[in-house]
């Protein structure tokens, strides 16, 4: 199968609202694209990384309210009870391991042999992470109440 044959925005679509209804019972809406989140707005970003036949990334993008309540849900915490950013941090990142995982797998399936890099995370204000020279690209941004989430993933042909 040639990789720019593979479906990747149905496939993320599917993977990041199969786990945020799953681990975090949030059902997403798909919204038009954006150019990003807010910039006054703190970021926290999750990343995964593939490597082997198919080389990619997969982040997640979240304002940091919206990190919050993902953490609270995951944890099962209190919003107000969520004042670690290592929790925050870790949650986020699971979530990025969990949609990065999904996506592994179906390329897997899909005859593309890779292996998942460990989490990275990415916080701050006014910051851009750039992505280039990949065969495939998808961005794809959610609505949970007043929160929204980008979803990307980057593809190339890997060794």
């Amino acid at each position: 199968m040639d990789l720019t044959s593979f479906n990747l925005g149905a496939f993320l679509r599917s993977a990041t609202q199969e786990v945020f209804e799953t681990m975090l019972s949030m059902e997403l809406g798909e919204i038009d694209a954006i150019k990003q989140l807010p910039e006054d707005t703190r970021q926290v970003v999750g990343s995964v990384s593939m490597a082997g036949t198919v080389s990619g990334t997969v982040n997640i993008y979240v304002g940091d309210m919206f990190a919050k309540v993902i953490t609270a849900d995951m944890l099962g915490m209190e919003l107000d009870e969520v004042d670690s950013d290592e929790e925050i941090h870790d949650v986020v990142g699971e979530l990025s391991n969990m949609i990065g995982g999904d996506l592994k797998s179906r390329l897997c399936d899909a005859g593309f042999d890779c292996s998942l890099s460990i989490p990275s995370i990415t916080s701050g204000k006014d910051f851009v992470i750039e992505s280039k020279g990949w065969a495939v690209n998808e961005q794809v941004f959610f609505e949970y109440q007043e929160h929204i989430a980008l979803i990307e993933a980057f593809l190339k042909n890997g060794s």
